[in-house]
């Protein structure tokens, strides 16, 4: 592989990728579609690949002074660079003020941001209906003697917590209850008290909204969900604009090794391509499987940010703009919502979200998150809408027997 694939992709910040950088092929303005198609690319050069593949290298040649951006596996990889410069145009296209950096996975990248960022007796609030793994992440914080204080997503409540706050961790649309809090409107309240805020969006992902600039410092995701698309990679990533906060970030990355293998980083890339065709065909769906849901009497507790009458549509619609694939509801009981599951055709039953092939579960089996028995978490995929609403349909008129 040539230099121009490889070596020269760094440039001064040492393998980071900006998100705008002299390799962006694509126009600020560009569509979602042509984006994602062409995010990350390398210039063209005769006789190899669009898209490079995947740098196994643990060390690079190295004589001299380690100048150049490529020393050791754990600090760069080529692959990566790449990777990181696709997220970073999808999350802040036409900017060169911000850093991408991508980790083993979700929660690596959540883990990085918070314990870079926070030290004893600093205060952080996060939301109280997040993802199920965040009480873990709460017990070591306290445990390292930072204060955590807790608010529900919905009707922006962390208004209420935020004096004194370090940072503030949103997660909206909040997972699996699907509340949304209004990003910009909490993150001007945050920064006028001096804490830094960062803001989950692997539900929405850079299609459906973006973070920085609606005024948040990070944009934190799980890449293994739809951004990927396939269910096969394990993935996260931060986006940041403040050089100081993503170099301890970036800092907190080598000292735990949290790093994505080559392999895992080009399938995450060469999955980002068809992002915008998956995202459109799944958020159409799962707003047609969200009213045909709305019809059924056994059905309660109805969610999807882009249902009309959704408690969170009128401020999904000012800051998303595709309301993603996960719909959530509730079935009269645990036994119900596990016949439903069983007489499912199409759907599989199956943790996570925002894979081409739909899942659904019972969300209770797992501990930790504050809902019925009977709640189903759903996660829409690219089947023909017609099949994938009529198999629900008929799995919940099996299921009411």
């Amino acid at each position: 592989m040539s230099e121009s694939a490889t070596g020269d992709q760094g440039g001064s910040t040492g393998g980071t990728a900006r998100a705008s950088s002299d390799a962006a092929l694509v126009a600020a303005d560009a569509g979602d579609g042509t984006r994602a198609v062409r995010a990350g690319l390398p210039e063209a050069v005769k006789y190899e690949p669009t898209l490079p593949g995947p740098v196994f290298a643990a060390h690079f040649h190295l004589p001299g002074d380690p100048t150049g951006p490529y020393t050791y596996g754990r600090d760069e990889n080529p692959t990566w660079t790449l990777l990181e410069r696709a997220v970073g145009e999808l999350e802040a296209p036409g900017r060169n003020d911000v850093e991408t950096l991508v980790f083993a996975s979700g929660m690596a990248a959540t883990s990085a941001v918070l314990f870079s960022q926070l030290r004893a007796g600093d205060v952080c609030v996060l939301p109280d209906d997040g993802y199920q793994a965040l009480p873990l992440v709460r017990a070591q914080l306290e445990a390292y003697g930072i204060e955590v204080r807790t608010a529900p997503t919905r009707g922006d409540a962390q208004l209420d917590v935020l004096d004194g706050a370090k940072l503030l961790w949103i997660e909206t649309p909040s997972n699996p209850g699907l509340d949304v809090c209004d990003i910009r409107r909490l993150a001007e309240a945050a920064h006028a008290r001096g804490a830094l805020v960062a803001v989950d969006n692997t539900l929405a992902t850079p299609l459906g909204q973006r973070p920085l600039e609606l005024g948040a410092d990070f944009a934190v995701a799980s890449g293994t969900k739809q951004l990927t698309g396939h269910g096969d990679v394990l993935l996260g990533y931060v986006v940041g604009r403040d050089a100081e906060a993503m170099a301890a970030v970036r800092r907190w990355r080598k000292i735990v090794g949290a790093i994505p293998g080559p392999m895992e980083a080009w399938l995450a890339h060469r999955s980002i391509a068809t992002l915008q065709l998956r995202v459109d065909r799944q958020s159409t769906t799962a707003l047609a499987v969200a009213e045909a849901l709305r019809e059924r009497p056994e059905v309660t507790g109805l969610r999807y940010p882009g249902l009309l009458d959704d408690p969170a549509h009128k401020i999904a619609a000012q800051q998303m703009r595709r309301y993603g694939c996960v719909v959530s509801f509730t079935l009269p009981t645990r036994a119900h919502a596990d016949r439903f599951l069983d007489a499912l055709r199409l759907v599989d039953d199956a943790t996570s979200f925002g894979g081409v092939r739909s899942t659904a579960e019972r969300r209770g089996r797992w501990g930790g998150d504050a809902v019925p028995e009977g709640f189903i978490r759903l996660s829409v995929g690219a089947e023909d809408p017609e099949d994938l609403v009529a198999d629900v349909l008929r799995a919940l008129d099996t299921s009411a027997a």
